[in-house]
């Protein structure tokens, strides 16, 4: 199945010029979605994570399940003041700015093995800072992966670890 015929394409979303990927056609096509899920589990197994990580927000729609199909624990990457209790997070720039990235403080066992996930990857700091931040908390951090890699913004070049996408766009 080519799962891009499933990924619709918004020109000009959120401003001029920029081309958003829709995976809500991908969610609510049954078996696209279940395909997305089987490809990405057989991706994700190789690592023997211990925990998922979804980075807010559409990774979680990406994590939450597929934790689930792998028999894993799910823990949320969260923007700043989202988590409830203690958190620690990470400050990271962006290209016009900077953000916050927050973990609740006992979501990760020292040593545990945690594969981050996203919808999608473009210039690859938010993946970034995500790594930064598990292995802040004691975290190893063997992989991550991405339903989509935008090529052209070579995101991918920001990763010190090995990086895997089902569907990859050139421009």
């Amino acid at each position: 199945m080519d799962l891009k015929e499933h990924i619709r394409s918004i020109p000009d979303f959120p401003q001029p010029g920029i081309v958003f990927y829709d995976i809500a056609t991908l969610l609510r096509h049954a078996d696209a979605w279940q395909v997305a899920m089987g490809r990405m589990a057989k991706a994700v197994r190789a690592y023997q994570p211990d925990l998922l990580a979804g980075l807010e927000s559409r990774g979680f729609l990406m994590a939450a399940p597929l934790a689930l199909k792998l028999g894993c624990g799910f823990i949320m990457l969260r923007k700043r003041g989202k988590l409830p209790g203690p958190t620690v997070g990470l400050d990271y720039g962006l290209e016009y700015g900077s953000d916050r990235i927050e973990i609740q403080s006992d979501a990760v066992e020292p040593g545990q093995r945690v594969v981050i996930v996203d919808d999608l990857l473009a210039t690859g700091g938010t993946m970034a800072a995500g790594i930064a931040l598990l292995r802040q908390v004691g975290a190893i951090v063997p992989a991550a992966t991405a339903l989509i890699e935008l090529t052209f913004l070579n995101g991918r070049s920001r990763l010190d670890i090995p990086f895997e996408s089902l569907v990859a766009y050139d421009r």
